[in-house]
């Protein structure tokens, strides 16, 4: 990709109180979309409370895009049902970055950033944005919309592979 920033670890670590979708319970998957960009976690079977514990990987080019994620229960025998999704953006997480970059050497566990829940985002409580193990990380909970229940708890990790967030501190780089 010719104008690619970096890479983005999408972290699925779990669904929690999903909905019921079969009789009893629900065969679980997430698909995280981000422009013509679409990646998924496997299928795990009979659970509302599913423990992914995959990465996803997004490569961005257009940090404006909004990142949405689906649930949806496996059907064998006709079309997946949806359980719910969430989406949202990168931006304050790209601006988190940028901080790091102008304060180098911050102490483990220093939060970079916090992202209050609003009804501009699915964030079901605050996130933050953190330095952890020379990396900045951010853990969310979403929300899931248009469902009776449920969340999806992932976690941000950047990748930069262009430099183009290493800026200097005189620097001003637009993206």
């Amino acid at each position: 990709m010719e104008n690619m920033l970096g890479l983005l670890r999408l972290h699925v670590i779990r669904g929690v109180n999903l909905a019921i979708r079969d009789s009893k319970s629900s065969d679980p998957y997430v698909i995280v979309r981000m422009g013509q960009q679409k990646v998924r976690t496997r299928v795990v079977k009979k659970n509302l409370n599913p423990e992914w514990n995959e990465d996803l990987t997004l490569s961005i080019s257009d940090p404006v895009l909004p990142i949405k994620i689906m649930v949806y229960d496996r059907d064998w025998f006709s079309r997946d049902d949806k359980m719910g999704d969430a989406f949202f953006h990168i931006d304050p997480f790209l601006e988190a970055i940028r901080i790091q970059n102008q304060f180098r050497g911050l102490p483990e566990g220093t939060v970079i950033m916090k992202i209050q829940a609003s009804r501009q985002n699915c964030l079901s409580e605050e996130s933050k944005i953190v330095w952890n193990k020379g990396k900045i990380v951010q853990n969310m909970f979403l929300k899931l919309q248009n469902v009776e229940c449920g969340e999806v708890e992932i976690q941000l990790e950047w990748i930069d592979v262009s430099g183009l967030l290493s800026i200097k501190e005189d620097e001003d780089v637009a993206y």
